[in-house]
């Protein structure tokens, strides 16, 4: 392995961070140098300082193989999580060591959740800085990169196979190059969009900025501690949910629609099966908390169902209210989103719709050949036969996600967390959706959470952003050296 090579392209990725550092140190200066600026702008120092070394003294090369790809990828995430806890550590107040590192992780891999109690004490810089993780991570910290890489076909892909996901690029019919550049181009269209249309919403810029990036990004860190529902505006809640559904889509279908053919949009049957399920799920939630008696009136059942389904099925996690007094049977309901995520190429982590469906079309293969046992029935989605080898993959994934979540829903309660509060907060960080239920719930947060299990949810956290097999395979590759 040419480390040479791994450490300038991993320092190109810290330089990026490095600028964001000093644009929130900007941003603190517009609102009269408050206290995050000193922090910011030493962080920015450090960060460029060490990202500058290996760029200066180490030649560029274009010539790497996958593991290599894997390492840069891989410790590119790893490593901006690191650089990102400095402004936090040097601001001090909630931030130990521990809550700086769980803050950094959730912000990077867009999760959205936080130790924070009182987010609005925050000085501003420091709350754009926390937002600013979200744009960078919901893109992908290595895809950023890549803009300002060589422009070898062959580099870009091996660099970007961590940051897209093997079931997206089919639909990706570019090449390496263009790719990049369609996903870049959504990305910051929407952000931009989304903007323009929270200030005629009546949001201010700061709000509207940083909301953008948390809704987008899939994240859900908000400037308020009441998150959305600070704003208590049906308005807001419409464009917010308009632009969560469409940033939990693939970015390549959504970029052909916006090039002159929509209809492709819904061809894909993932598509068609996202948007039904969170139409029939957000629908029974509804239902479920005007007959309880939650929610008084039709419209407001209407809004609280359809966002929170909106929210945890996106993995985006922003509240406009706290689902956590909902009955059992909404919790159950969204626990499932929570579990199945959004789809493949978009900014979302976790299981993937995609997968979902790959499942439930081979599970109904096997009912068929209990019926017909010498019949060759395929795994189609679509037009499209699924290869066995995918299924096969795809079914392993999914034990193994479900595994993960058990086994740290079981050692968070060995720490003396609450049942509720491990299990659906394992399931949230997992699928970096952020808000569990209970004391970690939409408007709650994870500070009672032990330090211990702080650590354990940050790990689950990068594993559900990779997709498990990325960091597993990271420490097997240093492990053979």
């Amino acid at each position: 392995m040419n480390l040479k090579t791994v450490s300038r392209n991993i320092g190109i990725a810290l330089l990026l961070n490095a600028i964001f550092m000093f644009i929130s140190a900007g941003v603190s200066v517009i609102y009269g140098v408050d206290d995050s600026f000193s922090p910011l702008l030493l962080s920015g120092i450090v960060t460029a300082i060490v990202a500058s070394f290996p760029m200066i003294f180490v030649h560029r090369s274009s010539d790497i193989n996958d593991r290599e790809g894997l390492v840069i990828g891989v410790l590119s995430w790893i490593l901006s999580c690191l650089f990102g806890m400095l402004p936090y550590i040097l601001y001090g107040g909630e931030f130990s060591i521990i809550n700086a590192w769980y803050e950094s992780v959730s912000g990077y891999t867009t999760t959205g959740s936080t130790i924070l109690t009182n987010v609005e004490a925050l000085p501003k810089g420091l709350i754009f800085w926390r937002s600013s993780t979200h744009f960078l991570g919901g893109v992908g910290v290595v895809l950023f990169m890549l803009l300002i890489l060589p422009t070898m076909s062959s580099f870009r892909m091996k660099l970007s196979k961590v940051e897209i996901s093997s079931l997206s690029k089919d639909n990706f019919k570019f090449r390496a190059r263009q790719t990049i550049r369609v996903i870049s181009t959504v990305y910051l269209g929407l952000t931009i969009t989304e903007v323009i249309l929270l200030m005629f919403a009546g949001m201010d810029m700061f709000d509207a900025v940083n909301h953008s990036f948390a809704t987008v990004a899939t994240g859900g860190f908000s400037t308020k501690n009441l998150s959305i529902a600070y704003y208590d505006s049906a308005l807001i809640e419409v464009i917010i949910m308009v632009f969560m559904l469409l940033s939990g889509m693939h970015f390549g279908l959504l970029y052909n629609a916006a090039v002159g053919r929509p209809v492709s949009l819904f061809r894909s049957p993932v598509i068609r099966y996202y948007l039904g399920a969170i139409l029939v799920g957000g629908l029974i939630v509804t239902l479920n908390i005007k007959f309880t008696g939650i929610v008084p009136d039709w419209g407001r059942a209407f809004r609280d169902g359809y966002f929170q389904v909106i929210s945890v099925g996106t993995t985006t996690g922003l509240a406009s209210c706290d689902s956590s007094v909902w009955p059992g049977f909404s919790i159950l309901v969204m626990t499932f989103f929570t579990i199945q995520c959004a789809c493949s190429g978009s900014t979302s982590g976790g299981m993937k719709v995609d997968r979902v469906w790959i499942f439930f079309k081979a599970f109904k293969t096997q009912i068929l050949k209990q019926i017909h046992p010498n019949a060759i029935i395929p795994v189609k989605v679509g037009d499209n036969a699924v290869d066995k080898d995918i299924v096969y993959s795809v079914s392993i994934f999914i034990v193994v996600y479900l595994l993960i979540i058990f086994i740290v829903g079981v050692l968070l309660t060995l720490m003396g967390v609450n049942m509720l509060d491990a299990l659906t907060g394992s399931a949230a960080n997992m699928g970096n959706v952020g808000p569990g239920f209970g004391a970690v719930g939409s408007l709650g947060n994870y500070s009672s959470i032990p330090a211990l299990g702080k650590f354990i949810l940050a790990f689950e956290m990068l594993l559900g952003r990779v997709e498990i097999y990325s960091l597993l395979l990271l420490f097997m590759v240093f492990r053979r050296r």
